[in-house]
């Protein structure tokens, strides 16, 4: 930490992932990987669900608003956390701390509703089929994805107010690889709790309740599976609904561990661990898991690259 003393006091400075040499370049080499796979998986299927007729569903409509935030919820994050891996400047200016910490929890906020829309979709899909197009039409999808993106986008912005209006007279060492809301909450010698406190309300309204939909849907979709004759029919749609479930649980998971559990059991290890898994691991991957065992989409992307081949 004595590179950095010189730094100034209206910049904070992220500790990164680890101090260690060797492991710094692992780092910086695993991260760029995923975050290449992260852009080219979530920029394919926004370009194919854009280009095909036939993809002009709300089921597609969620996908590539969900594939958008990935996008840039990890190039909120993870270009910063490259150049810090390796530089050895790793300062950030209180300005830049506010609108990753901003961006983070607007995109974050969006995507856990669009999971639960996109499962609410199904629910009616294979619940309702009749009545699929009536309920799902196009000006309702409009309303739900522009709604979702405003209400979280405004939600934020007290979140990021607030907690930048905190002293910070403690440390200027944030011993985390961004800058989000607990770790910045360890730095102030103000007592936070009334921040926590609208964390929790928050995260309540957001997280949860975006959870609780998705479960019933789920369990609502598993239920008329269970009724399918067709062994094989069965198969298939367990399939899809466990790896659906196994990315949502993953992520409303780590987002619960991070913004809804008691003060006292902060650890900055872990904080860092579970942080990646919604920050960098999520985003990556949803393409794979949403739509790259899709056959629509393995059909459509076939297509482009035989007309690009023979063009």
């Amino acid at each position: 930490m004595e590179n950095f003393n010189e730094t100034s006091s209206s910049r904070f400075i992220l500790i990164g992932l680890s101090t260690i040499p060797h492991l710094q370049a692992v780092y910086f080499i695993v991260f760029l990987f995923m975050y290449v796979i992260t852009i080219l998986g979530n920029v394919l299927i926004v370009v194919v669900v854009r280009t095909d007729s036939r993809l002009q569903t709300p089921m597609y409509f969620f996908l590539s608003n969900l594939s958008f935030i990935d996008l840039c919820f990890s190039s909120t994050i993870v270009p910063k956390l490259l150049i810090n891996t390796i530089a050895e400047d790793k300062s950030i200016s209180f300005l830049g701390c506010a609108a990753q910490m901003y961006f983070h929890l607007a995109l974050g906020g969006t995507e856990c509703i669009i999971l639960a829309i996109m499962a609410y979709d199904r629910y009616v899909a294979i619940c309702n089929p009749l009545r699929y197009n009536s309920i799902m039409n196009k000006q309702l999808c409009v309303q739900l994805a522009v709604g979702t993106w405003l209400s979280n986008f405004l939600n934020s912005v007290s979140h990021a107010f607030f907690t930048f209006q905190l002293p910070y007279c403690k440390s200027h060492f944030v011993n985390h690889y961004f800058c989000e809301m607990p770790p910045l909450f360890r730095l102030s010698c103000r007592d936070t709790l009334m921040n926590e406190i609208s964390v929790y309300v928050s995260g309540g309204l957001v997280g949860l309740c975006s959870f609780l939909l998705t479960l019933m849907s789920y369990v609502q979709i598993i239920s008329t599976i269970l009724k399918i004759r067709s062994s094989e029919g069965r198969h298939k749609a367990f399939s899809t609904c466990a790896s659906h479930l196994a990315v949502v649980s993953l992520y409303y998971g780590a987002i619960v561990f991070m913004y809804l559990r008691p003060r006292y059991s902060y650890s900055p290890d872990k904080d860092r661990a579970v942080s990646i898994l919604y920050t960098v691991v999520t985003p990556m991957l949803n393409p794979i898991i949403y739509s790259i065992r899709n056959k629509e989409v393995k059909g459509t992307l076939k297509k482009m690259l035989a007309i690009k081949k023979y063009s």
